[in-house]
């Protein structure tokens, strides 16, 4: 196996891990709707997700473990399309917001800071900014 193909497949398995953690959210209320199916089906292509890998996760999209990146501007990067598939279920304040918490800590954002963390930035998609926008609101959050 050469290097290349060393970081390719790690580099595959943190985009399933971090689709599965968004089918995850899709799924609390145990349906997805077409409008997250649209997402989804938009985020596996970014995310170089096949269409077998695609199949295979929505139906086992628990066993995937949620892998922090190291990078904060990468967890932020998760955490809007995380915020963006709640947003889409208009569930704000329900089941799906907790689940977004916990996934944030599986993140790596401070349990003391995941409510005011999931609240602005479940606030700042419902005002529809763009990824560039909310990476840098969020990082000026506390100025």
């Amino acid at each position: 196996m050469s290097f290349s193909d060393l970081f390719d497949s790690g580099f595959k398995k943190r985009n399933e891990d971090h689709f599965a953690a968004i089918v995850r959210v899709a799924m609390d209320d145990g349906v997805i709707s077409e409008e997250e199916k649209a997402f989804l089906d938009r985020l596996a292509r970014n995310l170089d997700i096949s269409e077998g890998d695609y199949k295979i996760i929505l139906q086992d999209y628990k066993s995937h473990p949620i892998n922090p990146p190291h990078d904060y501007e990468r967890r932020l990067e998760r955490l809007y399309d995380l915020a963006r598939m709640v947003y889409v279920d208009h569930i704000k304040g329900d089941n799906e917001e907790i689940l977004l918490r916990k996934i944030s800590i599986g993140l790596g954002f401070h349990p003391e800071n995941v409510k005011y963390v999931v609240d602005k930035a479940l606030t700042l998609v419902s005002n529809g900014v763009d990824l560039d926008t909310f990476i840098e609101e969020m990082k000026n959050m506390n100025k």
